[in-house]
């Protein structure tokens, strides 16, 4: 028997229909034997229908009536969901997230979990019934409902698994695991059977759209094993590997995985923005007088490049945003002019991230050596390279997205199963 928390998202929530495909799911595993906690996520399209009548009843609006409003969508789906398991005989409840509670900072809208009582979940998984918790919600210091962000719920999901100590977070999703690449993008990329935490969390900050990162945090900070699977298989007959474990990726500890590849899979970012200040003062404090600015402004700034002039006088400095605070950021390098000493300030919105990832990398040279010469035979140049242990990140023109993606999957053999 198992401790499972299972979490089902917005499309695998989207109707009656499917919310009883879901009540399926649940009951395998309580049939099972297992004891199960389930966190919901609102039906497919219903958070933005609500975030559109925040923003219709006033632009400016009170962000702790816009929680109140926005966590509705995860009660309906508890609610159903729970009905839905009654009425095929499976004991169930729902919970709201400050019923448990879940308690997290005051920063309504984009809250951050600051902790969890576990203990009404376990009193109901040990008395037999299902706990169905409504993700994406908590309470905040000011006894207000709060919410955690856009994919809060995967987080919702990843911290109750880790309060109630679970062997399993199982994440139901629209795909069937965590893939080398988008396989809309590559036809043959391949499923991974494992990834790491460090693996998935590389790939989760630079593109691939599985995972919140902040779930994928708390899983490698807690060690909650997850699991990536299909809700769109039979409930009944679900597919299994040649040994008998469901079919999916597992997300685990790097200890867990016994081969391990050098590159892992390949990851992009279009909500790229990429902004060059052009010939300031090479002396200490200017890089500071760019980056303070747009760190008091909320702006992320990923990757920099700093390029010396011959003079060894001057320099230039290019640095990357989120394409959504790419006007802002220019305004604000724009009205510090005269303390940065700028000549040009210049900015681009085509462009994208294009990201190499593997564990494998920290113990095999030249991998960064084969991506640049395979990027330089199509033709494909490279505005701004960053590295880490695990990971190489290059900035390139988003018309060359595609073949560059295809290339880097073909590089390192990715392609061959």
């Amino acid at each position: 028997m198992a401790r499972l928390v299972m979490k089902f998202g917005g499309t695998s929530v989207a109707d009656l229909d499917r919310i009883r495909n879901v009540a399926r799911h649940v009951k395998r595993e309580v049939d099972a034997g297992h004891q199960v906690a389930v966190v919901v996520s609102a039906m497919s399209g219903k958070t933005n229908e609500l975030v559109a009548l925040c923003r219709g009843a006033s632009i400016l609006h009170d962000a702790r009536e816009y929680d109140a409003v926005v966590a509705s969508g995860e009660q309906v789906t508890s609610g159903l969901l729970a009905i839905a398991l009654q009425a095929i005989g499976v004991d169930a409840r729902s919970w709201q997230g400050w019923q448990l509670p879940i308690r997290t900072d005051g920063a309504h809208g984009a809250a951050r979990i600051e902790s969890i009582d576990g203990t009404r979940v376990i009193e109901q998984m040990e008395a037999g019934r299902v706990a169905v918790v409504a993700g994406f919600q908590g309470i905040g210091p000011d006894g207000r409902i709060s919410t955690l962000g856009r994919g809060g719920s995967d987080t919702s999901a990843v911290a109750v698994a880790a309060a109630i100590r679970a062997d399993r977070c199982d994440i139901y999703t629209d795909v069937d695991g965590v893939y080398t690449t988008d396989p809309r993008m590559v036809p043959k990329a391949r499923r991974l059977d494992k990834v790491s935490f460090e693996e998935m969390l590389e790939m989760a900050s630079l593109g691939s759209k599985v995972l919140q990162v902040r779930s994928v945090e708390l899983a490698m900070v807690h060690g909650v094993r997850t699991f990536v699977r299909s809700s769109f298989e039979d409930p009944e007959n679900p597919k299994t590997q040649p040994n008998g474990d469901p079919f999916g990726t597992l997300i685990c500890d790097e200890d867990e995985i016994v081969e391990q590849e050098v590159v892992t899979g390949i990851a992009y970012s279009k909500d790229e923005a990429q902004i060059s200040i052009r010939r300031v003062a090479d002396q200490p404090g200017i890089a500071a007088s760019v980056f303070v600015p747009l760190a008091e402004a909320n702006i992320n700034v990923d990757m920099i490049v700093q390029n010396v002039a011959s003079n060894g006088a001057e320099t230039d400095i290019t640095f990357t945003v989120p394409a959504a605070d790419y006007e802002r950021a220019m305004k604000v390098i724009e009205d510090r002019k005269a303390e940065i000493g700028y000549l040009l300030l210049e900015g681009s919105t085509g462009v994208c991230k294009v990201s190499v990832i593997g564990v494998g990398m920290r113990s095999h040279a030249g991998v960064a050596a084969q991506a640049f010469k395979a990027l330089a035979a199509k033709g494909i140049n490279i505005r701004a390279i960053t590295t880490s242990e695990i990971k190489i990140s290059v900035l390139i023109e988003d018309v060359y997205t595609e073949l560059a993606v295809r290339t880097l999957h073909s590089v390192y053999g990715l392609d061959k199963g």
